[in-house]
């Protein structure tokens, strides 16, 4: 509960992001304060006790296995029957990043994180895929060292007509070994808007 409060008061509580797009925000707006604000909440031992279970778990799996699990979690997406989507949207660490997704009031749209095989630990919604592995998020946070760091570059998300990013970053245990990785898009075109009216 106190990681959650302490996203409440980063920033205030301010609804609703800008309802039209403007000039593509500076990834840089993603500065120390934001990522040390989102390491807080993600240092909740929910966090660290999910990754544990799940590298424990999936310590022996091998890349063909990775695959398959990959495969079924992208056949589940469109089928009625769901039980590798719902155990994992289902367990306490998607239930924690989905309350801190929407007590920021639309700053944060989208948090999921990942055991040390890029595997999905917790999610606040459904990915597209299961296994992240193979992609910059993890490539350039997990594989480079427990303090990497990695901001992609901004979108536009045309639905809402609002810039996001992606703050991606290393999951470390109390002894600073990795244990997985932490991806949380970011809206841009809000942070952009609540640092404006700050001033």
């Amino acid at each position: 509960m106190l990681q959650i409060l302490r996203v409440i008061g980063f920033g205030a509580l301010l609804l609703g992001a800008a309802s039209s797009a403007h000039a593509k925000p500076d990834k840089k707006l993603i500065d120390t304060a934001v990522i040390e604000q989102v390491k807080s909440w993600l240092s909740a031992p929910v966090v660290g006790i999910t990754l544990d279970s799940q590298n424990q778990r999936y310590e022996e799996i091998g890349q063909a296995d990775i695959l398959k699990l990959d495969k079924q979690w992208r056949a589940e997406r469109n089928d009625n029957q769901q039980p590798l989507i719902a155990s994992t949207l289902n367990n306490p660490l998607s239930i924690y990043l989905t309350q801190i997704q929407a007590i920021s009031g639309g700053l944060f749209t989208e948090i999921f994180v990942v055991n040390k095989k890029g595997l999905n630990a917790g999610q606040s919604s459904i990915t597209s895929d299961y296994w992240q592995g193979d992609e910059a998020k993890f490539q350039k946070t997990y594989d480079v060292g427990p303090k990497a760091v990695f901001i992609d570059e901004p979108e536009l998300h045309e639905a809402t007509q609002t810039w996001r990013a992606q703050l991606n970053l290393t999951l470390v245990n109390a002894k600073g070994k990795s244990i997985g990785a932490a991806t949380v898009e970011i809206n841009l075109t809000e942070l952009d808007r609540r640092r404006t009216t700050k001033r």
